[in-house]
């Protein structure tokens, strides 16, 4: 264990220290994306002490893991019953449709690695916390997740600015705007930063329907994981459900019986940002930026695309 420690106490470092820094960025360039970009920074000089490795490799790896543990505190099934069965549907259909999309057009795009399937997953799900949990079960490279950070983020933080400014021009009901606020945008933060800016009742409801499309986690991520098995001829498709997808489930269940107190659910989502900010340090530390760079122009044109997709889908909806 001691031979992981300095891996360990760098990637947090990295972490924390950008976890309060993105208090003092634009909001496009979150802790998330802060760590990855510190972490490469250092690169260089990583790569030439190696005691370093075991805890970085760790740290990026289980660090994923956890966070996604840490989101099942803020879920509440009564509370995502409430949105009705007719928009939930359109939801789950919705996020099928990207999904099966991301998959075909990853081939036919050629798109580096992995990255057009944590693209596609974060966008469909909940943004990094979705790329944290497909990740690992699809044995992406570290440079996949990156690009995949570095694209979802960004295009989420776009949408986040774009959207309230979009329904002054062409206003629609309240309901209509929280439900296409938050069942488009790919994080918590972009759709409550989009949702509040309208107004508290959008902000509000903008998260219940963001909740829909989380607590879809599970059965997404088993679809994805079957296309991936139907990449390799003749290979039988086999799922052992992940730990951290096994904690994720009881936990989530068990907080929507047994409420946490809204000061706790407040301290479990601070924890969760922190853990998966170090994680992106640690991947960050392990990620060349030239590399990046080749290969994250057609993972930003991939990102988009899907994001288009995904909200054309809503509003045709929205316009029937």
């Amino acid at each position: 264990m001691k031979v992981q420690i300095p891996g360990i106490l760098l990637a947090a470092f990295l972490g924390f220290a950008a976890f309060f820094l993105s208090g003092f960025t634009p909001s496009f360039l979150n802790s998330y994306l802060l760590a990855l970009l510190l972490g490469m920074f250092l690169v260089p000089l990583t790569n030439k002490v190696s005691i370093f490795d075991p805890g970085i490799d760790l740290s990026a790896a289980k660090l994923l893991e956890l966070s996604v543990i840490v989101m099942a505190f803020g879920m509440d099934y009564k509370a995502i019953g409430a949105i009705g069965a007719k928009d939930f549907v359109v939801i789950v259909m919705v996020l099928g449709l990207v999904l099966l999309a991301t998959y075909y057009l990853s081939k036919v795009l050629s798109c580096p690695g992995k990255t057009g399937w944590l693209v596609g997953f974060g966008t469909a799900i909940c943004g990094s916390s979705a790329i944290a949990a497909l990740a690992p079960r699809i044995k992406a490279q570290k440079e996949d997740v990156a690009i995949s950070l570095a694209a979802v983020n960004l295009l989420g933080s776009i949408g986040m600015l774009l959207m309230p400014l979009i329904f002054q021009i062409f206003p629609i009901l309240e309901k209509e705007m929280a439900f296409f606020i938050g069942a488009s945008l790919h994080s918590v933060g972009n759709v409550a930063g989009a949702g509040f800016s309208v107004s508290e009742d959008v902000g509000q409801m903008a998260l219940v329907y963001k909740m829909a499309r989380v607590a879809l986690l599970s059965p997404a991520l088993l679809l994805m994981v079957w296309l991936d098995a139907r990449k390799t001829p003749n290979q039988a498709f086999s799922f052992s459900m992940p730990w951290y997808l096994i904690a994720f489930i009881v936990i989530s269940v068990m907080v929507t019986f047994f409420p946490l107190p809204t000061n706790v659910i407040g301290y479990t989502e601070t924890l969760g940002k922190i853990i998966l900010t170090v994680a992106m340090a640690a991947i960050g530390l392990k990620v060349h930026l030239w590399r990046l760079i080749q290969a994250g122009q057609r993972g930003l044109v991939f990102a988009l695309l899907v994001f288009v997709l995904q909200i054309s889908l809503l509003w045709i909806y929205l316009s029937l």
